[in-house]
């Protein structure tokens, strides 16, 4: 890595521990520590990839690359919205009243943390390698202890 992206790192991670300190941390709600884990593990994976972005569009792990990116987005944007439609939080959105149980969450009970295991794996196969499989799977079992 470069000068610029380890500055960009060292503020993402600076601003990763600060959110989860308030709103993990302080509330004792420690699961939030193993999505510090996650959020980071993509931070560095889309360090480790962006030059990859869009290089060699049509190649076989750009396709799975983008499918599951593309796969990530109406997982989060559905389960979101389910969460404050039907699961009626109080306070922090995820303080619901009533279980889901429609829609994506039908088939799915976490479909916010899936995503984010989309997108880590999504981000891994812009660029495959040792490094980006360490954090896919650092991502990986985030979610999975989270």
């Amino acid at each position: 890595m470069n000068l610029p992206e380890i500055a960009i790192l060292l503020v993402a991670t600076i601003a990763l521990a600060l959110f989860k300190w308030e709103f993990s941390v302080k509330a004792r709600r420690f699961h939030g520590i193993y999505r510090f884990f996650s959020f980071e593990s993509i931070v560095v994976l889309v360090l480790l990839n962006w030059r990859f972005w869009f290089f060699d569009a049509f190649s076989w792990n750009q396709v799975i690359s983008w499918v599951l990116l593309v796969g990530s987005l109406p997982l989060a944007v559905e389960g979101f919205r389910l969460l404050r439609s039907i699961g009626k939080p109080q306070g922090q959105f995820e303080n619901t009243t009533k279980l889901v149980t429609v829609g994506v969450y039908r088939f799915i009970r976490h479909p916010l943390y899936a995503s984010l295991i989309f997108v880590g794996l999504g981000i891994f196969f812009k660029q495959i390698s040792l490094p980006g499989l360490m954090l896919a799977l650092v991502n990986l079992g985030a979610m999975i202890a989270t």
